[in-house]
């Protein structure tokens, strides 16, 4: 092999290693699989440019070709991006093209959002784009609400200490510190009083076992008391007193309302007065037959003659 051949070979090789290369840097590679080619547009990229990759699901499936500023003036300042997609994926024109995140550092890449539904996409075909917020920007917003809530505590923790500085004087400080004074005072006498009933407590411990087991004795037997008191015949006892009660009521209303010989006894005032003058009359016969027993027993065995019975009149 001539030198001039060698040469030759060296130089295709590296013109061929230099095209290699500046397309790989643009994100194309010759070796890559045959891809299509769809546009996007944006108003700000966030940082996509060429060489980032276009995923699906996931699954890196293109890279980003190009992207360019949109030469219509109805989209001045708008970007258009090219990009390549695998050939054996179709998709409709309803697709959406997503720039996202990649990492906190703010790495990007485009997210292909397919859709089935409509007219297949051809090479060339413009996707919808869309911007997915990153993680710092998602922050952010959720705490825009958070920095305005402590803002305003901030302002009404200035204001309160504004109006304590006021209302702080040095009758209120001292009075602050008395008052301070006086709680720990609390707090020490606390705090003995705890100390001397644990004390008393572990004096009396014995004693306080015994309370205890006395108050379960009587416990028991109270528990015993009301089984006993289950078991027997209450309702019955107690049915048994209402009864005697009710029939103890009938006979005080009956006897109220002047029925039967106690009832007229109470309420008829003849019949009182007949049974006291009764009663007089019996004791005068008694007191009379005490006195004078003759007159009222007369004995003779040859039958003397009955003498008249004469009342005695009373001396004057």
């Amino acid at each position: 092999m001539t030198r001039e051949l060698k040469t030759g070979i060296v130089a295709v090789a590296i013109i061929a290693l230099f095209i290699w290369g500046y397309n790989y840097l643009k994100g194309l590679n010759l070796f890559d699989a045959p891809s299509k080619t769809y546009f996007t547009e944006y108003k700000d990229v966030q940082g996509l440019n060429t060489s980032s990759i276009v995923s699906l699901n996931g699954v890196e499936v293109g890279k980003i070709i190009a992207v360019k500023f949109n030469k219509d003036a109805a989209k001045r300042g708008w970007l258009t991006v090219e990009f390549s997609v695998e050939t054996d994926l179709e998709f409709s024109k309803n697709s959406i093209a997503k720039i996202y995140s990649t990492s906190l550092m703010g790495g990007k890449s485009l997210a292909l959002v397919p859709s089935f539904e409509g007219e297949i996409a051809k090479p060339g075909d413009f996707l919808q784009g869309e911007t997915e917020a990153d993680v710092i920007t998602s922050v952010s917003e959720n705490l825009k609400p958070l920095f305005k809530k402590v803002e305003s505590a901030v302002v009404s923790a200035d204001s309160v200490l504004v109006g304590l500085n006021e209302i702080m004087d040095a009758k209120t400080r001292a009075d602050l510190k008395s008052t301070i004074a006086q709680l720990n005072a609390t707090m020490l006498n606390f705090n003995a009083i705890s100390k001397s009933v644990n004390e008393m407590v572990a004096t009396n411990k014995e004693k306080l076992g015994n309370t205890l087991t006395n108050a379960e004795l009587m416990t028991s037997n109270f528990a015993k008391l009301s089984d006993t008191l289950a078991n027997s015949n209450l309702g019955t006892t107690v049915k048994n007193l209402e009864t005697t009660v009710n029939n103890l009521n009938s006979i005080l209303a009956n006897v109220e309302s002047g029925e039967g010989t106690l009832g007229k006894l109470l309420k008829d005032e003849a019949m009182y007065n007949n049974l006291t003058s009764a009663t007089k009359e019996l004791d005068e016969l008694l007191r009379e037959m005490k006195l004078h027993p003759k007159r009222f027993v007369h004995f003779s065995l040859f039958g003397k003659k009955e003498k008249a019975y004469v009342p005695e009149t009373k001396k004057e």
